[in-house]
């Protein structure tokens, strides 16, 4: 931005785009309920409203760096939400569903899997970094002053991290923040954030894994791994990280009831109750740890276990501690009735981020201005990062979609429904 124009990178005029919001609120101020001036009154000025948005590592991974398939001992080539951003066409299938993109047959009266775009809306990786540059997580800072104006929050996704050239701040492909080489280039980019003025407020950490057991081994070194993030990434200031991945709480399409109750045959879910207990065991450590260090430490609606807001409910509540919290995403539910009524569920739990998403596999469903609102009205307080996940724009194009999409909900004082 320069000192000719207040229009940004994105096509936004800020200016006026403030000016006609805040001339909104002044013409709305009679007829406001408490509720909505209550609202109102979190965001007066752009600043206010600015620091509440997080940029988002996550759909901007197109452009990182990528290790070399087979680097650090094997794995992957790339490494999708584990570790790394993935290639050109590098889709992330949802669980339990087969490889490719596309219309795939249902089973039974089960509706066709339907793709609506392609990945990245059909941007290959290297027509991304031809078009914004390759960037490293070194870079993350300035790139999210540059391209999201105001915004100094970010939400830092844990695969992205490391120094892709370096075997030795990874095991196997995943980055080891207590590593010596591992904790020097954390403070690489601790000393980033303070030159660019930006401050790391969630990470999103795929590493830990088996949080919900059912091998107890397994379980303690998911936490074990968990403990190292905390207390590498502590010297980064974060303010809290999600510790379920995909795979850590349960496969990824949670067990439901059959009709086996003891003697009645009634439905009955005996497969959960012990992967909850072992859930809450899990987190019951992890907030203890994170909490010394003042870190809080989240639960994502993030499929397994935590596909059902109200199991995250449950863990959060036998777990009751002030460093164990949810982070909500707007879209990783199972069913369309979820979208809204599983962040009312989740709103009064959550303190630090949300992923305010778009993804198209909702269709017109996919309301972002309204999830942001349900959240406010829940009391919630943190950063909305933006995850643009897929749609009709590349991940960059779409994270700035929703920079527009969240500073609209937070110039516009509602009470969502």
């Amino acid at each position: 931005m320069n000192n000719t124009t207040d229009q940004d990178k994105t096509g936004i005029d800020r200016r006026d785009f403030f000016r006609a919001a805040g001339a909104g609120l002044t013409a709305a101020g009679l007829v406001l309920s408490p509720a909505e001036r209550a609202l109102a009154g979190q965001f007066k000025t752009d600043k206010d409203r600015l620091a509440r948005i997080a940029a988002c590592s996550w759909p901007i991974r197109y452009i990182f760096k990528n290790r070399p398939p087979g680097a650090g001992g094997g794995g992957r080539g790339d490494a999708g939400r584990g570790n790394a951003a993935p290639g050109a066409g590098g889709a992330v299938a949802a669980p339990g569903a087969g490889a490719g993109a596309g219309a795939a047959a249902g089973r039974g009266n089960e509706p066709a899997i339907v793709q609506r775009s392609p990945p990245n809306a059909g941007v290959s990786t290297q027509q991304m970094k031809e078009k914004y540059g390759e960037i490293t997580m070194l870079d993350f800072p300035q790139f999210s002053k540059d391209t999201f104006p105001g915004v100094t929050h970010m939400d830092i996704f844990s695969g992205l991290f490391g120094d892709v050239t370096d075997d030795s701040m990874f095991v196997g492909r995943q980055f080891d923040p207590m590593s010596p080489s591992g904790r020097k280039w954390l403070d690489q980019l601790a000393k980033k954030m303070v030159d660019t003025g930006t401050k790391c407020q969630h990470i999103s950490n795929n590493a830990p894994t088996n949080l919900a057991g059912p091998n107890e081994d397994e379980r303690k070194a998911g936490v074990a791994i968990a403990k190292r993030w905390l207390e590498g990434c502590a010297v980064l200031g974060v303010k809290s990280m999600r510790m379920n991945s995909v795979q850590a709480l349960g496969p990824g399409v949670r067990p439901n009831a059959i009709p086996r109750a003891p003697g009645d045959g009634y439905p009955r879910n005996l497969d959960i109750v012990p992967m909850l207990q072992a859930a809450i065991e899990s987190y019951k450590e992890m907030a203890d740890f994170g909490g010394n260090l003042g870190i809080k430490v989240t639960i994502e609606n993030h499929w397994g276990l935590a596909a059902d807001p109200q199991n995250i409910r449950i863990i959060l509540d036998e777990v009751n501690h002030p460093y164990c919290k949810a982070s909500p995403d707007f879209c990783n539910w199972e069913h369309e009735y979820m979208l809204f009524h599983g962040l009312k569920t989740l709103a009064p739990y959550s303190e630090t981020n949300v992923h305010a998403k778009y993804w198209d596999r909702w269709g017109d469903k996919n309301d972002v201005q309204r999830s942001v609102r349900i959240m406010l009205a829940g009391g919630f307080k943190g950063t909305f990062a933006l995850e643009y996940e897929e749609g009709p724009l590349n991940g960059v194009e779409g994270a700035k979609y929703l920079y527009k999409e969240v500073l609209a909900a937070l110039s516009t004082p509602a009470v969502a429904i």
